[in-house]
Formats: C-alpha cells, sequence, structure tokens
C-alpha cells in the first residue's frame, strides 16, 4: 500500500512546489494587487450601474415590446448585461496597464472567465434541471481557470498518471473525468432532442394519439442509448466486451424479469394496433373509466370517482377488455322497468319513450324506444333503450335521470310498480303446524283435517224439501 503511495505522494509535493513559485512569481507584486483593485472597482460600478438599469430594462420590456423574439433577447440582455459591463470596465482598466507598459494578465484572464461565465449561463437557460445546470457551471468554471492561471497543464499531467487496472484495460483519473463531463454534455444534448423531437411528433395531426406516444418513447429510448454507449467507449470500455454481459442479462431478463418485459412488450402492442389509447373509455376487471394514458408499463384509466388505477399492460392483452368507444362514442343504454299485471302496458311504453326527451345527453337518432320483454312471476318486464355519444361523463349518472322521470310520469297516470306476489295452495291431506311462543317453551299443536271444508258459494241455501 504504501508503495502505491510514494508517487501520488510525490507528485501532489511537486504541484504544491509549483505554485508557490507560480504565487510568488505573479500573485505577490504589487502590480499583480493594483490591477485587482482595478478589477474590484470595475466590479463594484458594475454591480452598482446594473442595479439602476435593470429595473428600467425590465418594465420597458413588459409594457412596449411584443414580439417573442425581442422579448427573448432583452431576457438574455437583462441576464448577462451587468457582464458585459464589467468585462467593458476591466478592458478598459487593461488599456491604462498596457499604456504603463505592465502586462494587465490578471484583468484578462478576468475578462475571460466572465466569458466563459456568460456562455454558461446562457447554457443553463436552456437546462431545465437547476442541478445539473449549477454542476455545469461549477465543472467549467474550474477548468476555464487553470487554464487562464497557466495550472491546466500541470493538473492534467497530474490526473494522467493517477491510473488503476481493470483486468486488461487500464483507466485514468483523467480519462475517467472527461467520460464523465461527456456523458453528462450527451445525455443533457440527449434530453433536449428528445423534448425538441416529442413537440414535433404532437404537431403532426396525421398521426393518432397512441402512435405519437410510440414513436416519442422510441426516439428517447434510442438518444440515451446512443449517449450512454458514446460516453463508455470515451472512457475507454471496448463495447465488445459486452456481450457476456448482454448474454447474463438476456437469461435475466427472461426469468427475473419476465413480467416487466412482457408488460412493455404488451404496452408497445397496444400503442401500435391502436385497441387501446388515451381518451377511451374502457371496462377491465370491474374498473369503468377513461384512459388517461398508455405508459411503458402500465396504463392509467381515471374512474369517476377521480381515482386513478394504474393496470400492467399484460392485462389489457390477455384478458377482455369493454371498449364502449374503441370504433364509436355512440354508445346503447338498457334500462329495465317493471310494471304491475294490472297497468296499461301500452300506456307505460309510451311514457318511458316520452322520459327521454329533452335531455340533451340522449340521441334523438337512433331514437329511444321502450319495448315488452317478458312476462315475469310479480310483474310485467319492460325496457327502454337510449343511445348516448359521451359514455366518458359517466353512465349511471344519466340512467338516474331517465329513471326519476319514468317514476314521475308512472306516479302521475297511474302506473303501478309491482312488489313480490306468491300464492300458497294447502293441497287435501295436507297438516298446517302452528307453533305459539308463549316465553317458555314452545307449544306445537299440528291438524290434518280429513276433507279440506268446501269454498263459499255465492248462491242462496236451498229448501232440502223442495
Amino acid at each position: 500500500m504504501e508503495e502505491q503511495l510514494t508517487p501520488i505522494m510525490a507528485k501532489i509535493s511537486e504541484i504544491l512546489l509549483f505554485l508557490e513559485d507560480w504565487l510568488r512569481t505573479n500573485v505577490l507584486t504589487w502590480r499583480t494587487a493594483a490591477q485587482w483593485l482595478c478589477a474590484l472597482a470595475a466590479l463594484l460600478i458594475s454591480l452598482a450601474v446594473w442595479r439602476v438599469v435593470r429595473p428600467r430594462l425590465e418594465r420597458w420590456r413588459y409594457a412596449h415590446v411584443q414580439n417573442p423574439l425581442g422579448r427573448g433577447a432583452l431576457y438574455v440582455l437583462i441576464q448577462t448585461g451587468g457582464l458585459f459591463l464589467f468585462i467593458l470596465l476591466a478592458q478598459i482598466g487593461a488599456g491604462v496597464f498596457e499604456f504603463l507598459n505592465y502586462r494587465p494578465w490578471v484583468l484578462d484572464a478576468l475578462s475571460q472567465l466572465t466569458v466563459a461565465g456568460i456562455a454558461i449561463r446562457l447554457l443553463a437557460l436552456t437546462m431545465s434541471n437547476k442541478g445539473l445546470a449549477r454542476s455545469t457551471a461549477t465543472v467549467v468554471w474550474v477548468f476555464v481557470g487553470l487554464h487562464m492561471l497557466g495550472l491546466l497543464t500541470p493538473f492534467t499531467n497530474f490526473l494522467q498518471n493517477l491510473s488503476f487496472s481493470m483486468g486488461s484495460t487500464t483507466f485514468t483519473a483523467l480519462g475517467a473525468l472527461k467520460g464523465l463531463i461527456l456523458a453528462v454534455i450527451l445525455l443533457q444534448a440527449a434530453v433536449m432532442l428528445s423534448k425538441f423531437a416529442v413537440t414535433r411528433i404532437g404537431h403532426m395531426r396525421d398521426v393518432s394519439p397512441s402512435v405519437q406516444v410510440l414513436l416519442g418513447k422510441t426516439v428517447k429510448v434510442i438518444l440515451f442509448t446512443v449517449a450512454i454507449l458514446m460516453a463508455m467507449s470515451s472512457v475507454g470500455i471496448d463495447l465488445t466486451s459486452l456481450a457476456i454481459f448482454s448474454s447474463a442479462l438476456g437469461v435475466g431478463i427472461g426469468f427475473g424479469l419476465q413480467t416487466i418485459i412482457s408488460n412493455y412488450v404488451a404496452g408497445i402492442i397496444l400503442l401500435m394496433d391502436r385497441s387501446i389509447k388515451p381518451g377511451d373509455t374502457i371496462e377491465v376487471g370491474g374498473v369503468f373509466g377513461v384512459v388517461s394514458g398508455v405508459f411503458g408499463r402500465f396504463s392509467s384509466v381515471k374512474t369517476r370517482d377521480g381515482k386513478e388505477y394504474l393496470i400492467p399492460n399484460e392485462q389489457f392483452v390477455t384478458n377482455e377488455v369493454i371498449n364502449w368507444t374503441y370504433s364509436d362514442t355512440d354508445v346503447r343504454l338498457r334500462i329495465p322497468v317493471g310494471i304491475s299485471y294490472g297497468s296499461d302496458v301500452d300506456k307505460a311504453l309510451k311514457l318511458m319513450e316520452e322520459s327521454t326527451r329533452d335531455l340533451k345527453r340522449i340521441l334523438t337518432s337512433p331514437e329511444p324506444r321502450a319495448l315488452l320483454m317478458e312476462f315475469g312471476d310479480s310483474s310485467v318486464n319492460l325496457e327502454l333503450r337510449a343511445w348516448i355519444a359521451d359514455a366518458s361523463d359517466g353512465v349511471s349518472n344519466i340512467k338516474s335521470d331517465v329513471l326519476r322521470r319514468i317514476w314521475n310520469s308512472f306516479h302521475e297516470n297511474g302506473i303501478e310498480f309491482p312488489f313480490p306476489q306468491r300464492d300458497v295452495l294447502l293441497k287435501p291431506g295436507s297438516s298446517l303446524a302452528v307453533t305459539v311462543d308463549r316465553g317458555g317453551a314452545p307449544e306445537v299443536s299440528s291438524e290434518a283435517p280429513s276433507e279440506v271444508p268446501p269454498a263459499p258459494s255465492d248462491e242462496p241455501p236451498t229448501n232440502p224439501e223442495e
């Protein structure tokens, strides 16, 4: 362990000696101090001036500039104007030092760092991830600062000498750092390009929503895969050595990740065959709702209760799914109604059809129709059939509106609703048991009539002598 650390400690000592000599030669002099004071004065003046100018520019931008391009240009100027003013003042000071035959390396270096800061700020405006933007700015600032101060070459040599081996491949700290920076840049570029591609695909009116989702996801996968492979290749990883890993991954997918992969494949199938797409009203596994999104592993179905079910895509492929709006948004409602046997059936059918009038959700073509379905045990069973075109707005609510109208109409016109009825017939020779509970042991009496009494007759009794 000590033998491995000895070269590293020697390099660190060499760098420290170099820094000490550089500071004595370039920093700890009165000319350098004068340039630092000039830079400080330029910074304070630029901050004071821009604090006054910036609010006025913002008010003028909102009040007078209506062109989006002009607003964007003024926004960039507002964000970077103070830095430009500092560069101008610093270069004026540098000109004075050059007139005095002094090399203004401090002011030049600060000016170049400020230019890099402007570029970093403009780059950060395009990044939605603020943490990534700050990290990128920090790394760029460090490298530009080292370059301006003449320390970049010693620093890169130090990182180049720090190496480690993994099998037959040797990695250096400098190569790993370059690969990390390149990976961040490529991934950020992939994010920006994928957003642009998804936006452009979304504007394609001739492409269905499901195909738009499929194309967007395909572009994202391709861009991110290319970015990762390029970053790995830049580090020095031999991509052909991943063949064994790919084989092992395939075995793992075949066994351990079978359910997950099947859901992803089912999602691709749904997006390609358009059997389930966002906006469809479906019923699956007792869940009735509107498809709010089809994703890689699952689909989101939002019910009328506001609940959102995340259903694995495999269920849509392997189970029965009722798609109420697959090829047509028109849906027929079947509303059963029972009336008593003593009611007027024709009048009831007419009242049922009239109950759908003036309801906006009920379609007039096809017209609502009431039918006599069967003669039940306790009622005459009728059924009203009506069509709607907006099942996504709910089915039970429109049924409720129709049933309330039928209820009121039947009561107003003397149509009775039935209740269960049963006729009990005691056959001759049967027995009837009666249980009397007096708070103690129940008493049971049984009687078996030998003869069923005759039914009462409406005819007057006759004289036996006649």
